[in-house]
């Protein structure tokens, strides 16, 4: 039987039958097929390959409606995904009309559709599901912030890409995927409002985002950055299934690639690995000026998941799957709305010397302080190293501990704290704070800008502090125990913080600092503990 062009039941058919991969496919007889479906696509898994096919759809952000649009997707997909995950993407295949009128997969007849062949990977590595078995672990997600950082610094800025033109279309898009997809799901009313609200918040960043793209924040990033498109391959995190069909969701603001990403952590309850993504990310980037954009960056994100879900949820045909992307499609939309109506900002102050446990306390407090995904953490260590123009990991020379380059490092820092409570985020300075000006300094951004302030001094016995020291691994610190040792030799002055014994059990610590900070009753009642 002769295919036309424009029937994919029968390449569907195909390619679920073993078969269809005798020829490419080591060990191909025997087996089974598996399949993964999306709305816009079908994955066909066999043996050690996987086979994408885009279904032939049309939707307001996309067009796969014929087998030549097909196949120019799929030509970019190949192309935008070697930038990170060249070990998985092979290349693209037609599926061809035989003369015996069945079809091949790369045969030598006339092409009918057309599918990216890629290496299969480990699913169970798949981030999303790593997620839901509690597997994201604080180490593996700052390797993954310090790997996309790397890759937007890589990628090809788009300075003629008009990022507010792209925003206010990415809107018009929810606005008529929502219209398209949602109506039964969302109330119409909750929708304008929230589309409303969005086109506000973006009027207000307008020069912002200007003035960002004019900086080389535009570039051609991932575009579809959640926990789903990441994997693990020899153990390393790589992104794939990046963004090929449409300009407008990938030529964007660095920051807005990141945001697909925190908003999943954040959505899963994941708030602080979000917080930890969101931290590390800026420390590698030196993207100071982005917090403002994270209320609209997030909301936009949830929206775009929910409709998403609203789509999937009429095209399954296993009511118990709908119904699931039915509820997932309200979650994202809630998220998007809370998402711009930010707690407001305040600032804390963690000190002590070495070893005292300063940054594991501020990891642990981020995520309860002001707005999604929690408080920039400016930490000295990581500013000196940025100023010293070296790698966050990489040992400096004591000539860089000056008494000038320390002034220097710690002035860095207030005008960092002070850029992120301008833009309404929270913020937590980590840093020695061994003189009585530092403290007082700290304390009078808090004043300027109007919001709340808390110090914390940590302490712990001498013994303990060298042990820890010690015991440090990747840590962007360079103290040593001999630094120690000099630190406690410091006339630390009068210190009018709040006092805490951080030699005992951190859990203790932590409930300390989040009563005197008014955040829940208890430390059981906000998320484990990061190590």
């Amino acid at each position: 039987m002769k295919i036309h062009a424009s029937d994919q039941a029968a390449v569907i058919a195909f390619l679920s039958r073993p078969s269809a991969y005798e020829e490419r496919v080591a060990g191909a007889s025997g087996g089974r097929v598996d399949r993964v479906e999306t709305h816009v696509s079908i994955v066909f898994l066999f043996g050690e390959r996987a086979y994408k096919l885009k279904r032939a759809v049309r939707y307001p952000y996309l067009d796969f409606s014929t087998p030549e649009r097909r196949r120019a997707c799929c030509e970019a997909e190949v192309a935008v995904n070697q930038r990170t995950a060249p070990e998985l993407y092979l290349g693209v295949v037609p599926i061809t009309q035989e003369p015996d009128e069945g079809l091949a997969l790369g045969g030598a007849g006339p092409p009918v559709d057309w599918v990216v062949e890629m290496v299969r990977f480990d699913e169970t590595t798949l981030f999303d599901r790593m997620a839901d078995r509690g597997e994201l672990r604080r180490r593996l997600m700052e390797y993954l912030a310090e790997q996309i950082a790397r890759f937007h610094a890589a990628a090809e800025p788009r300075p003629n890409r008009d990022n507010v033109a792209g925003l206010q279309e990415s809107i018009a898009h929810n606005a008529e995927s929502f219209a398209a997809f949602a109506s039964g799901t969302l109330d119409s009313g909750r929708v304008d409002r929230l589309m409303s609200r969005s086109r506000d918040a973006l009027e207000q960043l307008k020069p912002l985002l200007q003035a960002r793209r004019k900086a080389g924040r535009v570039r051609h990033c991932h575009g579809d950055l959640h926990l789903r498109n990441i994997c693990l391959v020899e153990g390393q995190p790589v992104l794939f299934d990046a963004i090929e069909f449409s300009p407008t969701f990938a030529e964007i603001d660095t920051f807005y690639d990141l945001a697909f990403l925190l908003m999943d952590l954040d959505s899963r309850h994941l708030r602080r690995l979000a917080g930890v993504v969101l931290n590390r990310y800026l420390d590698v980037a030196a993207d100071e000026d982005a917090h403002a954009l994270l209320p609209l960056f997030l909301s936009l994100r949830a929206q775009i998941r929910s409709h998403v879900s609203a789509a999937a949820a009429k095209h399954q045909s296993d009511p118990g799957q709908s119904e699931k992307h039915r509820q997932d499609a309200e979650r994202y939309f809630a998220l998007a709305t809370r998402c711009l109506s930010p707690p407001p900002p305040r600032l804390v102050a963690v000190g002590g010397l070495s070893g005292t446990g300063k940054s594991r306390l501020a990891r642990a407090l981020a995520p309860d302080l002001g707005a999604t995904p929690g408080a920039r953490i400016v930490r000295t260590d990581v500013v000196r190293k940025r100023l010293a123009g070296v790698p966050m990991f990489e040992r400096l020379d004591r000539e860089f501990y000056s008494k000038a380059m320390t002034e220097r490092t710690y002035r860095t820092c207030y005008e960092q704290v002070r850029r992120v409570l301008e833009s309404g985020h929270a913020a937590i300075m980590d840093a020695v704070f061994a003189q009585y000006d530092q403290r007082q300094a700290v304390a009078a951004l808090a004043r300027e800008a109007g919001v709340p302030f808390q110090g914390f001094w940590l302490e712990a016995a001498p013994e303990i502090l060298e042990a820890r020291i010690r015991d440090r691994g990747r840590n962007v610190s360079d103290a040593t125990v001999g630094v120690l040792r000099e630190q406690l030799t410091y006339d630390l002055g009068s210190i009018d913080w709040l006092r805490i014994d951080n030699s005992g059990q951190r859990k203790q610590t932590l409930k300390t600092a989040l009563l005197a900070l008014g955040v829940g009753k208890d430390a059981n009642e906000t998320l484990p503990i990061l190590p």
